[in-house]
């Protein structure tokens, strides 16, 4: 797509990041006090809540697995997220996107523990810049840890492509609007196995591998900091004792 925008000036882009530089994120841990577990996440300018409910038991009774829970990923950005209002409910997008994040817990929580069960994942996109199924899922981890669910590994999901021919990390919006690709992945940090991987636009297979590369280290930049979100919570929770 054409545009007038110079995406990319002095090696710097729009915001004054460099090409492999994640936008600010700040996590925080157990913020809903109804919800098993939580999560408030600002990655540049998402604003994401995530809540856990169960594992409880699955309804209606025909979902149930009689070997393992299922895990349901609701993600629903509200209407008020972006500029132009959204319609209110699910649509293509975002049913999509809940799709691909079920699978992408599922295979990272040990759902064995839980037959007949349902774990329900509740992301909802407050504000919308871009990035926001990364965001999303990353947010949804922790909330998990939060609600004690027991997983092999703390998922993590962060998003690299390419602008004006130069393969960056973290679109910000107007990159993700006006370049040429964008690769959202969803790691497993202790193994690196991929959870998630989608892509939208046109790379090269060097430029593929590049992005893949660059995608991979801002996961495990977030994992720390997804780390460090849960222990300042259970912090918290000490000092009150």
């Amino acid at each position: 797509m054409k545009t007038d925008i110079k995406l990319i000036q002095d090696g710097k882009r729009l915001d004054n990041r460099r090409l492999d530089e994640l936008r600010p994120i700040k996590i925080e841990a157990g913020v809903l006090h109804r919800a098993e577990g939580s999560c408030y996440l600002e990655w540049g300018g998402n604003k994401v809540i995530a809540a856990v409910y169960g594992p409880r038991e699955a309804v209606p009774r025909h979902t149930q697995n009689p070997l393992r829970a299922i895990v349901n990923a609701r993600y629903n950005m509200a209407a008020f997220s972006v500029d132009d209002r959204k319609r209110p409910g699910p649509d293509r997008r975002s049913r999509e996107i809940s799709k691909v994040i079920s699978e992408a817990l599922e295979n990272i929580i040990i759902v064995e523990r839980y037959p007949r069960a349902s774990i329900d994942v509740n992301i909802e996109i407050l504000d919308a810049e871009a990035g926001t199924r990364c965001a999303g899922l990353t947010a949804a981890a922790v909330a998990l840890v939060d609600a004690g669910i027991p997983m092999k590994d703390i998922p993590v999901a962060c998003a690299a492509g390419k602008i004006e021919g130069q393969v960056v990390l973290d679109l910000g919006k107007d990159e993700d609007n006006y370049g040429q690709a964008d690769l959202p992945i969803a790691i497993s940090p202790r193994t690196g196995q991929i959870l998630l991987l989608q892509m939208d636009g046109h790379l090269t297979l060097d430029e593929f591998n590049q992005a893949l590369d660059l995608a991979m280290k801002g996961c495990y930049t977030i994992s720390e900091m997804q780390k460090k979100a849960i222990m300042e919570k259970y912090q918290k929770v000490e000092e009150v004792k």
